[in-house]
């Protein structure tokens, strides 16, 4: 068992996580969009879910930093210049590094979804950090933790074959299945990141999951002090490997 405390208030009301506000992709693919945000001026323009005829991120010669999540990811609840992909690419200019987010964030999508969006997510330009924050409705509706590994390890392995950074978000299972499917799903994280040395983020709500001062009314979706949080949890994993690929040019 994880030493790591997960709030007994999000584990009451995981129930009702991620799929809040939206259905998942294979039913609605437009419930939440896929943002593109060049590192020289933050927009908030959208490009509609992976799905044959709806429109790619824009293609860039900037290198990319692609965030593939589910309605965490995508902020839902927030404008899109306040999710925590978008703080990302806020920092980013700040401190000057010349990277475009690409929030592939899509409200109730899975792993499998997930899996089906990566190489849209990844068409156009050069992406040069993948951040896989999935997983999270997997565990909403039951599915095998195997199944949920098998997903992540295919993206990462494709992440990795298209020469990105791979950077793995963990998440939580509600306990309503077991200790042993929450024990099942947990490992999966720490297991994938060992198997293809990718750095891990164990828990993608950590400090924010419970704190109703951090989420809004429905107790799950971090607001915007919340995806704040985040995005700093999220920097302090990101920034040492634009660093090292800056000092290895």
């Amino acid at each position: 068992m994880s030493s790591r405390v997960i709030p007994a208030v999000f584990l009451l009301a995981f129930p009702m996580l991620l799929g809040c506000g939206g259905t998942s992709a294979e039913r609605d693919p437009g419930a939440s969009a896929a943002t593109s945000t060049p590192a020289s001026a933050p927009n908030r323009e959208t490009s509609r879910a992976a799905t044959p005829g709806l429109e790619r991120p824009p293609a860039s010669a900037t290198p990319q930093i692609i965030f593939l999540g589910d309605s965490l990811t995508a902020g839902l609840g927030l404008d899109a210049d306040l999710s925590f992909p978008a703080l990302i690419q806020k920092r980013l200019e700040q401190d000057g590094y010349a990277y475009r987010v690409v929030n592939a964030g899509v409200s109730g999508d899975t792993s499998a979804g997930g899996l089906r969006r990566l190489e849209w997510a990844m068409a156009e330009g050069k992406p040069h950090v993948l951040i896989v924050a999935l997983g999270g409705n997997d565990g909403l509706r039951g599915l095998p933790p195997e199944q949920l590994e098998q997903n992540l390890a295919t993206i990462i392995e494709r992440g990795q074959a298209r020469g990105a950074t791979v950077i793995l978000a963990g998440m939580e299972a509600p306990p309503n299945f077991g200790a042993d499917y929450t024990s099942r799903f947990r490992a999966v994280y720490p297991s994938l990141a060992s198997k293809y040395n990718v750095k891990l983020i164990p828990f993608i709500l950590q400090g924010v999951a419970g704190d109703p001062a951090l989420n809004q009314s429905d107790g799950i979706h971090p607001n915007r002090r919340g995806a704040q949080v985040i995005a700093d949890m999220v920097w302090r994993t990101l920034e040492p490997e634009l660093t090292r690929a800056s000092s290895a040019k």
